[in-house]
């Protein structure tokens, strides 16, 4: 049976709507193992962020996971069409090989720029939540 790139798209996003919807579920009632990261002080618990850095937290984690994504996707795009000419490139000219993964390494660098940033966004987090 072929499947057309049509119907692969629709099941990809059928798949997405079913893993936002499932996190969604557990995001609006957590298990009690979530819970059970709170912080006891006088007796009682206290949740390891409060409702005024609840957003922050939030905003930044979406940030960085769209930077992973967007530089990850960016990466992936520029390496495929970078390596397929880098290779035609070479198997032309073998002179031309030192120059040709110089602009592969640069394409690459691209991705490891979003992993830093994403690692310094997420940095940001233990001080919101005050710990």
């Amino acid at each position: 049976m072929k499947i057309d790139r049509r119907t692969s798209s629709f099941i990809l996003f059928v798949l997405g709507a079913l893993v936002f919807a499932l996190f969604m579920i557990v995001i609006s009632n957590p298990p009690s193992t979530l819970t059970a990261l709170g912080r006891v002080s006088n007796g009682g618990t206290n949740t390891l962020q409060d409702d005024s850095n609840g957003l922050a937290i939030l905003g930044i984690a979406l940030s960085a996971a769209i930077t992973l994504g967007v530089t990850g996707t960016a990466a992936s795009f520029g390496m495929a069409t970078t390596s397929t000419a880098a290779l035609g490139a070479i198997t032309e000219k073998p002179e031309n090989f030192g120059r040709s993964i110089l602009y592969v390494v640069f394409i690459e660098a691209i991705a490891i720029y979003g992993f830093v940033i994403a690692f310094l966004l997420i940095g940001y987090i233990p001080d919101l939540i005050g710990t």
